[in-house]
């Protein structure tokens, strides 16, 4: 197991928490990737070895004059050398400890790691937004409660807590995981969530394996890697406001290239326009000061969606539609032109016609192969437009889905 830690300003904690796992049993590399000062015990891997591995020596990066520059160099480092030690089989786990710098350095090489292999974070930085430390991947964030310098009765424990934690990821892997079916991925929010779990019922008694998504921004970002990075017999992308919200400043922004991976891998796809019908914000005075004169609907306190206008509703239907004629595969785009999410339909708090037929038409214009757009209509939700999507992924090659 490798402990990655600054060993200057975070050595007693580091020694401790390798304490906790001798105790357990669980033998421990420790990689010092700190840059001043000096490391009060022997490690295995010393901060000049992962300086040299960021292409500097240590004396150049403390020279840098800027600590977020020096960080990078050392993060290249600690990166590539924990990899190499991944490749050698010599780890089975990674664990850090720290505040904003020891978390942005430990979390880096975290996310190079497979989804599966054991990874935590014991941060001080843990009760805020961490997607900038956690990204994509499987990363446990355990909040240190109070600063992580020395050891006291609250230090203690959750270094104690979070060494126990790794080793019962270490020490019960998982077991009887099926390969073999084929995957099936689908993206999804509440507001779709009716239609999502009609379509993983027929597909799972169909033999296949579903993957769910939640579209939050970080959800659409994994969905795409995975899209790009493993065997995917077919995707239904079903909630695409990812899409809306990079554009339109919303909060569930999953980047550029979302909705993209499939197409251009000629994996086999069913676009739907699920919640493009809103963007999604914070609380309901954030969305009040950042949308003036909007339609909104209060989801919770923490959640308040705005009402995707008509000209928003063409942007994106442009947007698809570009997408789509650089597919390399076979696809097709269902429109439910009753509703495109629960909050778009008739007993629903911000339905709009119109706006579902300017997306409509838009698409519709701008598509090379306008003959793979279905218009159904049903409310994204009815069982019936469930039924017809997994028709159609049916109707595409068997070989691509078994």
């Amino acid at each position: 197991m490798l402990l990655v830690a600054t060993m200057d300003t975070k050595g007693e904690e580091a020694v401790f928490l390798k304490t906790c796992f001798d105790r357990i049993g669980i033998p421990v590399l420790i990689m010092d990737a700190g840059i001043r000062g000096e490391s009060p015990v022997p490690v295995d891997v010393s901060r000049e070895q992962v300086a040299e591995s960021g292409g500097k020596m240590i004396a150049d990066v403390r020279n840098i004059g800027h600590e977020g520059k020096s960080l990078e160099v050392m993060i290249s480092g600690a990166l590539k050398l924990a990899q190499h030690l991944y490749q050698k089989d010599k780890i089975n786990g990674i664990i850090g400890l720290g505040g904003s710098m020891g978390t942005t350095l430990s979390t880096a090489v975290m996310r190079a790691f497979p989804i599966g292999f054991p990874k935590v974070m014991i941060s001080t930085m843990a009760s805020r937004d961490t997607r900038a430390f956690v990204g994509t991947r499987d990363i446990l964030m355990l909040h240190s409660v109070c600063d992580l310098v020395g050891i006291n009765r609250i230090t203690a424990r959750i270094l104690h807590n979070g060494a126990a934690a790794m080793a019962g990821m270490i020490q019960h892997p998982p077991e009887g995981i099926d390969k073999r079916k084929p995957v099936v991925i689908v993206s999804t929010l509440g507001t779709t969530e009716a239609c999502a779990q009609s379509i993983r019922s027929a597909l799972e008694q169909s033999g296949k394996e579903v993957v769910l998504f939640h579209t939050v921004g970080a959800g659409g970002e994994a969905m795409e890697e995975m899209i790009s990075q493993e065997k995917i017999a077919a995707v239904v992308d079903l909630s695409l406001h990812e899409m809306a919200d990079h554009r339109f400043g919303g909060d569930y922004d999953a980047g550029p290239l979302r909705g993209s991976a499939a197409l251009e891998k000629a994996v086999p796809t069913v676009l739907v326009p699920g919640n493009i019908d809103f963007i999604v914000t914070g609380p309901k005075e954030k969305a009040q000061n950042k949308f003036p004169g909007r339609s909104f609907h209060q989801h919770n306190a923490a959640i308040t969606v705005v009402r995707s206008d008509p000209k928003e509703m063409e942007i994106l239907g442009h947007v698809i539609s570009d997408t789509c004629n650089r597919a390399k595969g076979k696809w097709s785009i269902l429109i439910p032109m009753g509703g495109f999410s629960a909050f778009d339909s008739d007993i629903g708090p911000m339905p709009d016609p119109k706006a579902r037929q300017c997306f409509t038409d838009a698409l519709l214009q701008h598509l090379t192969k306008s003959t793979n757009v279905q218009t159904l209509p049903y409310h994204i939700n009815d069982p019936d437009f469930a039924q017809t999507i997994v028709q159609v992924l049916e109707h595409f090659s068997e070989n691509n889905l078994n």
